[in-house]
């Protein structure tokens, strides 16, 4: 009996005070503050937004743009009007320096430069130029390379190669990609500017199992990279990784 008297003072008690608070809620004008804000804000949304209305609008007399390929026009690039600017080699492109700055290689970065001939040492992602197949943007390693010893953006990189045919980054590869994934030497390439690189090879025909195996390229084929396979290409007498895979192409098209 006395915990029953108990919670039954307790909530006479809560009771008293809740009708306390109304009063003083009501003596303050709080409830009708309270419905005045719920009214506004239950009200048609359409009544406080304006709704804009459509207007078409006439292109009749505006002149139609076309993209210059379609009206068979070379698109050009910006900044860039004349024919040689146009034919730029790849292993050259085109760097736009502000006036009176002159880029120079810090000592430290020259004495790195040429530590590493085969990918270069040095990595610049301003003035390096990047190889299609390891993707490194070096400073090349050679020795007589203007632009990348002296950053003469004139000069084409020695150390890296420019297709005859596409002028592309699709033909942009460094010393030891060139010789390791497709046997090929880089003075040789320097000495016969007529060297044509894997894609337009295959373009043109000339043989057709000659292909390019940078990964990028291979998943578009919807073939796995090779990953280092050179040494497996080594082992069973082939002179590069390209070389492997055009007698794998060629076995695999006989099979079918």
């Amino acid at each position: 009996m006395g915990k029953l008297r108990a919670k039954s003072d307790y909530e006479e008690i809560r009771n008293a005070r809740l009708l306390e608070n109304q009063e003083r809620l009501a003596s303050l004008g709080l409830q009708k503050t309270i419905s005045e804000l719920r009214s506004i804000t239950a009200s048609p949304k359409s009544d406080r937004t304006h709704v804009r209305k459509y207007k078409k609008v006439d292109n009749g007399s505006t002149p139609l743009r076309r993209s210059p390929r379609l009206i068979g026009k070379s698109p050009s690039a910006k900044g860039c009007d004349s024919e040689d600017d146009k034919k730029r080699p790849a292993n050259a492109p085109l760097l736009s320096i502000k006036r009176g700055l002159k880029p120079k290689l810090s000592p430290d970065a020259l004495a790195r430069r040429c530590t590493s001939k085969g990918r270069g040492s040095l990595y610049d992602p301003l003035y390096g130029i990047c190889c299609h197949f390891c993707r490194q943007k070096k400073l090349c390693g050679e020795e007589d390379c203007k632009r990348c010893g002296n950053l003469d953006m004139d000069q084409p990189c020695i150390g890296k190669t420019d297709c005859s045919v596409c002028h592309s980054s699709n033909g942009v590869l460094c010393r030891a990609c060139l010789k390791v994934r497709y046997g090929e030497e880089m003075e040789e390439v320097n000495a016969s500017k007529q060297w044509i690189c894997p894609h337009c090879m295959e373009d043109k025909g000339i043989n057709p199992y000659w292909i390019c195996n940078s990964s990028l390229c291979l998943k578009k084929r919807k073939m796995v990279p090779t990953g280092i396979a050179i040494f497996r290409a080594k082992e069973m007498g082939f002179k590069s990784v390209a070389h492997l895979l055009m007698d794998e192409l060629q076995r695999a098209d006989k099979r079918r």
